[in-house]
């Protein structure tokens, strides 16, 4: 008996089935795709403008410390640093991060043609060091400038939008505020009635002596400790450079925190100077021996969160307290 023939689709519906699967399975890639791709790509305001970044960058220069500084605690380390400004040509605490790491040049005249070799899909800048040349370094790649190098902050939020680690970057944060409300908590018991402490944060130069105000990097950290600043310490401002020894009275405090370049002999010669004259034996720190000499990396010179937890750790152990979390 001869059977009728079926027609061909309906003879392998399986082999129909799985091709239709595989259609909708490649429609769904694409789609998702698409989706992400879409998701990644951010908008990043900055003090130069507005970058259009996608995914999330790995071949990243940073021009300034703070932005070194921040990108090894994000996890990621950059392709192009710039030279430090002591302990040169990088500062100890990053070097094992940073060993191998290719340098573009000073951070106030960073090499373009360098830059360009290393291929960046990102460049860290900041207005105060880099606005003339923030155009070229545009061209080379997305570049997003900090409006200064010294807001650990906000260069870590930029950063973390930018190179889309935004949640680590929170962890970071909220990691640095426990430790603050740790410090805050623990101080008053330790010192009692002397707390608050009126502060001053002084740096010596080799013909000038400066005070950091509560704008500056160090400052805002201790002002987020709680330290008072003296009323005669100027508001909107982050340093106060002091040429003539008759200007000593203007940094009266109850302690001094000293930074300064301790092996060059300039530096040296001239805070011997300053600090053997009368008007400075007069000032309140000097008189009840609360004069204390800090890492100058650490206080000044890092710019970014790891820095801060160091500076921060030695605050914890000048008031012999254990480190906070």
């Amino acid at each position: 008996m001869m059977y009728p023939r079926l027609p061909d689709q309906n003879r392998s519906p399986f082999c129909a089935t799985a091709s239709n699967v595989l259609g909708w399975c490649l429609v769904l890639v694409v789609s998702l795709f698409h989706q992400v791709t879409a998701a990644s790509e951010r908008t990043v305001e900055h003090s130069m403008g507005v970058s259009q970044i996608s995914g999330t960058p790995t071949r990243v220069v940073t021009l300034f410390q703070g932005a070194t500084d921040t990108a090894v605690a994000l996890g990621v380390i950059p392709v192009g640093v710039v030279d430090s400004w002591v302990e040169k040509p990088t500062y100890k605490y990053l070097r094992k991060d940073l060993q191998g790491v290719s340098h573009v040049g000073q951070e106030t005249q960073p090499n373009l043609e360098m830059i360009v070799g290393l291929q960046p899909d990102l460049i860290v800048a900041s207005k105060r060091r880099h606005e003339k040349i923030y155009h070229h370094l545009s061209q080379i790649a997305p570049t997003i400038a900090l409006e200064t190098v010294f807001d650990f902050k906000e260069t870590l939020s930029m950063m973390g939008l930018a190179m889309n680690l935004e949640q680590r970057a929170t962890q970071l944060l909220r990691n640095w505020e426990n430790r603050i409300d740790d410090f805050q908590t623990r101080i008053p018991r330790k010192l009692g009635s002397q707390w608050p402490l009126e502060v001053a944060l002084l740096n010596f130069r080799a013909d000038h002596a400066r005070i950091y105000l509560k704008d500056s990097y160090a400052g805002s950290i201790l002002n987020d400790l709680g330290f008072l600043r003296p009323s005669n310490h100027p508001e909107g401002q982050w340093v106060v450079k002091l040429t003539t020894k008759e200007s000593i009275p203007a940094m009266n405090a109850d302690v001094f925190f000293v930074f300064m370049t301790a092996d060059d002999p300039a530096v040296a010669r001239n805070y011997h100077l300053w600090t053997l004259h009368p008007l400075w034996k007069n000032l309140d720190a000097p008189q009840n021996q609360q004069v204390y000499q800090v890492d100058e990396v650490a206080w000044n010179m890092s710019g970014g969160i790891i820095g801060a937890n160091l500076m921060l750790d030695q605050i914890y152990q000048h008031f012999d307290l254990s480190p906070g979390a």
